[in-house]
């Protein structure tokens, strides 16, 4: 019998990662306010696991001002919708052979 998990992206293992990808499937785009509070996360805590989609190319990250204030928004690349439609396909794979 092959390997169960052998097919899902080791990127989203965490739930955090998964839940910001999940997020940014169904939206284009997101501030950094509003997926911190959507997550219930902390500010270095989301910091770090945007970092490293960021690093995977998976999300696209969207630096600016409105008015004097900065904003900073994020989106998802066609790699990052790749990768996680691959790694959705691979969990429900799984959970269809178990």
């Amino acid at each position: 019998m092959k390997n169960p998990i052998a097919d899902l992206n080791k990127i989203f293992d965490s739930r955090i990662r998964l839940g910001v990808m999940s997020v940014l499937v169904v939206n284009n785009e997101i501030g950094f306010n509003d997926l911190k509070q959507m997550l219930e996360l902390t500010d270095g805590n989301l910091a770090s696991h945007l970092n490293t989609l960021e690093q995977a190319e998976f999300i696209k990250v969207h630096k600016g001002f409105i008015g004097r204030k900065t904003s900073t928004t994020y989106s998802i690349t066609a790699l990052g919708k790749q990768a996680f439609k691959a790694h959705l396909d691979a969990l429900e794979k799984m959970i269809r052979k178990l």
